[in-house]
């Protein structure tokens, strides 16, 4: 299997306008392939610019909030491309697309790394920090999984959250949760049968 990195990925469209995603990027020969669902603004956006960011932090905060709606975080210009790199973030590469693997679910770009800079320490995550990052996978995916797996996967969370989060991790945890029930209580909640 593929090493996978879990990051906020920063891209543009061509009117400038940044848009910010967690994805798991996944390793690739020295570079990165950026595989987002079609349809989806990060899959436009690269098929107009094709450049992006990807940005590796440890505030999970940013992952829940790109999920729920609260995506209004500083960035900054990046050096060699035409897409802004998140303003607070440990570290980020600068990626251009070389080539596009199509596919009707997840098309791959191949990214090639222009640039790779570190902005601060990173001092280790904790269990709640994790805990948040797959409850975000969870949530990005609530189409995809059944109710009963949801459910369960974030009761099983909830405990390392309980026992090691800091105020940030709460914080992404309480949105993270509201959006999960919203969704059940949406009347168009039925998975999809496309699965994982």
């Amino acid at each position: 299997m593929p090493m996978i990195r879990e990051t906020i990925v920063s891209t543009a469209d061509d009117a400038g306008r940044v848009h910010l995603a967690p994805l798991g990027i996944i390793a690739d020969d020295g570079g990165w392939i950026i595989a987002p669902f079609h349809p989806s603004t990060t899959l436009a956006n690269l098929r107009t610019v094709p450049f992006a960011a990807a940005n590796f932090t440890d505030d999970v905060r940013i992952f829940a909030g790109c999920l729920t709606g609260r995506s209004q975080w500083s960035t900054v210009p990046c050096a060699e491309i035409p897409v802004p790199r998140l303003a607070d973030t440990l570290a980020h590469a600068e990626l251009a697309v070389t080539h596009i693997t199509e596919d009707e679910l997840r098309p791959r770009f191949h990214c090639r790394v222009l640039r790779t800079v570190a902005h601060a320490p990173f001092r280790g995550f904790n269990r709640g920090q994790a805990a948040v990052i797959e409850a975000a996978i969870l949530v990005s995916r609530l189409r995809m999984l059944p109710r009963d797996k949801v459910e369960r996967e974030m009761a099983y969370l909830q405990a390392a959250v309980t026992k090691t989060a800091s105020p940030a991790e709460e914080e992404a945890w309480r949105w993270l949760k509201q959006a999960v029930v919203e969704f059940y209580n949406s009347p168009s909640s039925e998975p999809s049968s496309a699965g994982r």
